[in-house]
């Protein structure tokens, strides 16, 4: 019994062992074929790595030379300076410190159009007269402007512009004005002025001043006339395409839209929206918006286009005009050779997207070429809104002011045309004295308008006069009330006009108020218009 017990261990323990063993091989194979297996894949996973190193090494290769190059040319730069016995001036700082920014088209193509640049290395940066180098911004709108024979419309522009823009709307946008000549003199006059007129937009970035620099312009003597023009003609619309390319370079890298405009322009008020919210409806590509339909003026385009742009228009300056080379660059993008007209008017309209009404309307007679006079006008641009109109109350009107032809201070109180009167003088004043004393809630008083945004109220208070005769008494008494500091015949001064707009409220403590009074504290050097006026009262 023993013995039959112990045999069929003996062959089960024998079949163990050699299942033992079978497994010990077969796991011996398979491990061979995995790690075979495993090889293969890290053999792979090195190829790519040791590809990728050698990629970054090239790219680093790449970069170093760039960033060797830069580091060369800001050494020399600074030795230049280092070494210079003048004044350093703002434009060396802003070529030290942004060389990397000079331009976005390759030098080398802006040599081949422009070879007497080679001559010259500082012939491609410009005079940053004004500017806080602001960019990042929705909006650049880029102004040309040379020196006219007769009359200069550039302030007004700038007026018309800025006029209703929102402190909002000028912190997303920038106005470059690029003076096109090189007499340093009219530069800075013109540099001047504009410090003048606006020195808020000044110090805040929201308008620049640039010029060429003197080696910027080629020989414009002995130009192949074309198309029928004089030599003064080719000579001026050739200079005309390089003053635009050169503005449209300086720009490209401020913002995300660029506006092409021109120094004798008004803007209807509500441009800056109206140009943001047509852009942004968009569906299909373009490349340019038109809100005018007249030359060069009001034409948006991409800031990311804009190296295409003016290269197209450096091959070919001496040419054509600014507008026909527009044209033509949409032509070669999207017309084919092998269909008619009429395939090529629509291909290129896809492009080029007209906006109406128009938003800028040309007021210039006297062109930057001398001579010439020009009439143009957009028929798109509709009448100018020269008032607005408020249901005010009954009131006898005054001033002292001299009125200019039938613009008189009823029309406006009324709503049915501006105030206009001769430059205003210190002293002088505007009342509105009321048929019986009211309870007046708020106040607006806004001078100027679209086609004479400069003529506006300076030094300027508003006052009113209380109709309680304890109230008054306590003002002579006392020189002030409520917060309010007080005149010597009795008014209180509740607001000042700032940038030719007077709005509040006032003090429900001040009781009924009898009369308004704009009273004019110094001489003004242009004429006074007044658009609107609107008080509000709680009479029922």
């Amino acid at each position: 019994m023993r013995y039959i017990r112990k045999k069929p261990l003996s062959i089960l323990s024998k079949l163990y062992s050699t299942s033992r063993c079978d497994c010990r091989l077969f796991n011996q194979r398979r491990s061979k074929t995995c790690k075979e297996d495993d090889l293969d894949v890290y053999k792979s996973q090195l190829l790519e790595i040791h590809q990728r190193l050698l990629n970054a090494e090239k790219e680093n290769k790449k970069r170093s030379h760039e960033l060797s190059s830069a580091l060369s040319e800001i050494k020399r730069l600074v030795a230049k300076a280092m070494n210079s016995t003048t004044n350093h001036t703002d434009d060396m700082k802003w070529k030290v410190l942004n060389l990397i920014r000079k331009f976005p088209v390759h030098l080398q193509n802006m040599y081949c159009y422009l070879p007497h640049l080679r001559e010259y290395e500082d012939s491609i940066f410009p005079n940053i007269v004004i500017g806080q180098e602001r960019t990042g911004v929705s909006l650049v709108m880029g102004i040309p402007t040379v020196k006219r024979e007769k009359q200069n419309y550039l302030m007004n522009t700038l007026h018309s512009l800025l006029y209703e823009l929102s402190e909002e709307q000028k912190n997303d946008c920038v106005i470059i004005i690029f003076v096109a000549e090189v007499n340093t003199e009219y530069v800075n006059s013109i540099a001047a002025s504009v410090r003048t007129s606006f020195p808020n937009e000044v110090e805040s970035g929201v308008l620049e001043v640039i010029s060429p620099p003197a080696y910027y312009y080629p020989d414009l003597s002995n130009l192949k006339k074309t198309f029928g023009d004089s030599e003064d003609r080719v000579r001026w619309r050739t200079k005309q395409n390089l003053d635009y390319s050169f503005l449209m370079l300086y720009a490209q890298p401020k913002g995300t839209f660029y506006l092409q405009l021109e120094d004798d322009i008004i803007a209807k008020p509500e441009y800056f929206h109206a140009i943001n919210n047509f852009a942004a409806k968009q569906s299909q590509e373009w490349m340019i918006l038109e809100f005018s339909q007249l030359g060069f003026i009001g034409k948006l385009f991409k800031s990311e286009d804009l190296p295409l742009i003016v290269e197209f228009f450096l091959m070919f300056h001496k040419d054509k005009p600014i507008d026909w080379l527009l044209d033509d660059l949409l032509w070669v993008k999207v017309c084919n050779p092998e269909k008619d007209s009429v395939h090529c008017q629509k291909e290129k309209a896809k492009l080029r997207i007209r906006a109406k009404p128009s938003l800028f309307q040309h007021v210039g007679i006297h062109s930057s070429l001398a001579g010439k006079i020009q009439n143009l006008k957009d028929k798109d641009f509709g009448n100018n809104v020269l008032y607005k109109v408020h249901k005010n109350p009954p009131a006898k009107l005054d001033t002292s002011l001299k009125i200019f032809q039938q613009h008189t201070l009823e029309n406006v109180y009324e709503g049915k045309d501006c105030f206009w009167a001769l430059a205003p003088m210190a002293g002088d004043y505007i009342s509105f004295t009321f048929s019986k004393p009211l309870k007046v809630e708020k106040y607006l008083f806004r001078s100027g308008n679209m086609e004479h945004p400069g003529d506006k109220l300076f030094n300027t208070t508003v006052e009113v006069l209380p109709a309680d005769e304890l109230v008054r008494k306590a003002l002579l008494d006392h020189g002030s009330l409520f917060n309010y500091p007080a005149t010597k015949d009795g008014y209180l001064k509740i607001g000042t006009f700032e940038n030719g707009i007077s709005e509040g409220s006032i003090s429900l403590s001040v009781g009924k108020i009898q009369a308004i009074r704009l009273s004019i504290n110094s001489d003004s050097p242009v004429w006074a218009i007044l658009s609107e006026v609107f008080i509000k009262t709680s009479e029922k």
